[in-house]
């Protein structure tokens, strides 16, 4: 049988489970371990087939070819023939190119000091890099780089010496004066080009996996039916593990290389915190890694998590909530690779996780995720998937367009969305409420900081501390410093804090306390524990975002 066909009929059983398909599968893939393709796209299918029976195995001997498997994937001889063609697809083995940003490019730089390297292929790149590029050299090379007429790269290969470009230009901009926050802004504005050049191992999508993660052999498909949101929000997880140390820095790890080798950058994991990570068994070989924010990089209000969601240690997608007043936003993403097995499933227990482990008990899809500026959230249908979950749109716009929609549907059960009706469904966010009482408020945040005229300056930390009672911050830390300085301006327009108790204006300050603490999900703990500042935030919520909606 040659491998194509043999391909084919493993492509064939994907979703078939039980003893027949199990031994069926594990005998294609005897067959397919020899041989080679004689096209990249077929080799690019054998590895995308090999990672799902890697997330989805019915049988361990079939787990131990598969995994065989990928670890030699880098090695193979089709794989060099073809390691252009397949340039960018996170196979291990092959190059990535991708304009990081400026946490992960540290990061690579720092993991792979000799395989990181600017991609001066990239249009633009070398004029942007031109213009700021004088910036990071002492005054008598800067002023030789504004009069040379050779091109930046040239420039670059005469004054590196024996390090990479990459090194070179990330070392020069980490010795920029300013904050780490200037730097930052720098390196991002010339929105610098790299590649990470051919290697064995890591990063790439083949050997990506949580070893201590749960395993499970499965016997029966995956879940594919669309399932009761309200019956999985009853059902929380089997168990919630802090982990620390080594694993913790694993999983931060796992989670920039799970963005890295997809040509993603996702703020949640660049700056996650080692500090901040839990690990989600959520039975039946399901795993949630939850990773924090680091201190310095919190926003000032919602609680921010990154999650890689796991199916028998292999990442097999992302999720990043914002967490606050008991309503998360989310944003979901199953990679291509799993897509069309259970992607309702997997959704239903992010809200369940988000319920009981980040106390979410509303929640919102932001206009992104539906389709907004994200064409592949309109391929997808994706705005279609949360309606037909249970999650309806709040803004007027989306509001009408769907309306319409579903008149034009009970005409003709045929009809379909065009794109130009997703786009306008699009438009505004997405919300499920099963509780009554219980509302999303994050779509209301980004409105907030314009609502209005908030104070600002060297004094309001003061002004916060004589209004809440508080004598000395001595022994706080600097994170806790930096959340008072950043909340100041909305602890001071909070009403009514002169009627406080002392216990209560001392709870409102350990709560501002904990937003720069290990644990971050404390913050939000102690905001809904406390009811004034909870219905303090939201009456400046409805103040400047409008009159609450009905219901």
């Amino acid at each position: 049988m040659s491998a194509a066909r043999a391909l084919a009929r493993l492509e064939g059983l994907r979703l078939e489970y039980g003893a027949l398909a199990a031994r069926r599968k594990l005998v294609l893939l005897e067959q397919l371990a020899p041989l080679t393709f004689a096209r990249a796209d077929l080799l690019a299918r054998y590895h995308e087939a090999l990672c799902f029976c890697a997330a989805y195995p019915d049988h361990p001997q079939l787990l131990k070819v598969v995994r065989r498997a990928l670890a030699g994937f880098s090695a193979r001889s089709d794989l060099a023939r073809f390691r252009d063609a397949l340039a960018d697809s996170g196979i291990a083995g092959t190059a990535t190119h991708y304009n990081y940003f400026w946490m992960m490019a540290r990061w690579l730089v720092e993991r792979l000091p000799r395989r990181l390297a600017l991609d001066w292929t990239m249009p633009a790149f070398s004029a942007r890099l031109a213009a700021g590029l004088p910036l990071l050299l002492p005054c008598l090379e800067a002023e030789a780089v504004r009069r040379s007429p050779l091109e930046p790269q040239a420039l670059i290969d005469r004054l590196r010496g024996r390090e990479t470009d990459a090194r070179f230009l990330l070392r020069r901009i980490a010795g920029m004066a300013g904050d780490d926050f200037t730097r930052e802004h720098f390196h991002d504005a010339i929105d610098s080009a790299y590649v990470v050049m051919p290697g064995p191992g890591f990063p790439s999508r083949t050997l990506a996996c949580h070893g201590r993660a749960a395993v499970a052999f499965r016997a029966m498909p995956p879940p594919a039916a669309r399932p009761d949101l309200a019956r999985e929000l009853k059902r929380g997880p089997i168990d919630v593990r802090r982990v620390a140390g080594a694993e913790a820095r694993a999983l931060v790890e796992l989670g920039r290389e799970a963005m890295l080798t997809r040509a993603r950058d996702l703020a949640a994991f660049s700056w996650g915190s080692e500090d901040d990570v839990a690990l989600v068994d959520d039975g039946d070989g399901l795993s949630f890694a939850l990773i924090g924010s680091l201190p310095q990089r919190r926003l000032p209000l919602p609680v921010v998590h990154g999650w890689l969601m796991l199916r028998n240690r292999v990442p097999v997608g992302y999720v990043q909530t914002d967490t606050l007043l008991s309503g998360s936003e989310i944003s979901f993403n199953v990679f291509p690779t799993f897509r069309g097995a259970e992607a309702g499933y997997l959704f239903a227990r992010v809200l369940s996780v988000a319920q009981h482990v980040l106390g979410a008990r509303a929640f919102s899809i932001e206009p992104y995720q539906l389709g907004a500026g994200n064409y592949e959230g309109i391929d997808t249908g994706a705005w279609w998937f949360y309606y037909k979950l249970g999650f309806r749109p709040i803004a007027p716009g989306p509001t009408h367009v769907l309306g319409r929609e579903l008149a034009r549907m009970r005409r003709d059960p045929r009809h379909r969305s065009s794109r130009q009706t997703l786009l306008a469904l699009s438009a505004g966010h997405m919300v499920f409420e099963p509780e009554a009482g219980q509302r999303a408020w994050l779509p209301m945040m980004p409105a907030l900081g314009l609502a209005q005229r908030w104070e600002s300056g060297p004094q309001v930390t003061g002004n916060v501390l004589r209004r809440f009672d508080v004598r000395s911050i001595v022994e706080w830390n600097v994170d806790e410093r930096q959340a008072l300085q950043r909340l100041a301006p909305l602890l001071l327009a909070l009403g009514g804090v002169e009627d406080w108790t002392v216990a209560e204006r001392r709870a409102a300050v350990d709560a501002v306390r904990a937003k720069g603490g290990q644990c971050e999900i404390e913050f939000a703990r102690r905001v809904e524990a406390h009811t004034r500042l909870s219905k303090g935030i939201q009456r400046l919520l409805r103040a400047g975002c409008g009159a609450p909606r009905a219901g």
